[in-house]
């Protein structure tokens, strides 16, 4: 279906230098998309040869309009945002510092917020349309223990969506999202090795599919919301948890 195809498109996918972001990336280069990736770190060997990388610590408060201008000097009609870039600080609530408080939120939510803003300005003053794809997590809509600042900045990222879909559907810019369950990625892999068994067969119960997912499991979501076939899509966010938080107990052993 041609509607599913990105030919044609450029997108720009922050935090794509591994995990899901860079799972979301391929898979719109897949799809017909020019993809500029984004990293922390200087250009890792995992990105496409023929690809353009933009290397910028986002927690630098000017790194939002860097990162665009150098985006669209690579690809001039950019027209799609992936803003997955994110991470986790958190320590029990009680030794939580102010420190680790303003990383996370700067990082997760503020980043995000305005690199939104730098994506739609130059749209809008070139009369285009576009999308913007926001990864928020399972975090936004339910707790979890000694996860204060990392919850609080993805429920604001849930809210971002839908307040910035319904600022920018003047422009012709849809805003969705994707709010990961549990995936195996280099940030969470350190804490899933460090889990007792009995922990992760209690979340294999507790997710319907019966596994942890993976970045491939959130690639496709991103690609659907970024193409023609979601046109008439804004606002949305996508759960991707294997049904995690469908149930609230989970299987029995």
């Amino acid at each position: 279906m041609k509607d599913f195809s990105l030919a044609g498109h450029a997108a720009l996918v922050t935090g794509s230098s591994q995990g899901i972001g860079h799972a979301a990336a391929c898979a719109l280069r897949e799809a017909g998309a020019a993809v500029v990736f984004h990293g922390l770190q200087p250009r890792p060997d995992t990105i496409p040869a023929d690809a353009d990388y933009v290397q910028s610590d986002l927690l630098e408060p000017a790194a939002p309009a860097h990162v665009m201008q150098a985006a669209f000097i690579a690809q001039p009609q950019l027209d799609t945002l992936v803003c997955n870039a994110g991470s986790f600080f958190d320590t029990p609530f009680l030794d939580l510092t102010r420190e680790r408080w303003d990383r996370t939120v700067q990082l997760n939510f503020t980043a995000t917020c305005f690199l939104a803003q730098e994506f739609a300005k130059r749209l809008a003053a070139a009369g285009r349309p576009g999308s913007i794809c926001i990864t928020t997590s399972t975090n936004g809509f339910q707790a979890e223990a000694d996860s204060v600042a990392y919850d609080t900045s993805k429920g604001a990222l849930v809210m971002l969506i839908r307040s910035l879909a319904v600022s920018l559907a003047a422009h012709g810019i849809r805003v969705n999202g994707i709010a990961p369950g549990l995936i195996r990625t280099p940030l969470t892999a350190v804490w899933l090795e460090t889990r007792s068994e009995e922990l992760l067969a209690h979340y294999r119960r507790k997710i319907l599919l019966g596994r942890i997912g993976t970045p491939a499991d959130c690639a496709g979501a991103v690609v659907f919301l970024s193409s023609p076939a979601a046109a008439y899509i804004t606002g949305e966010i996508v759960t991707i948890d294997g049904g995690l938080t469908v149930q609230q107990i989970g299987k029995p052993e």
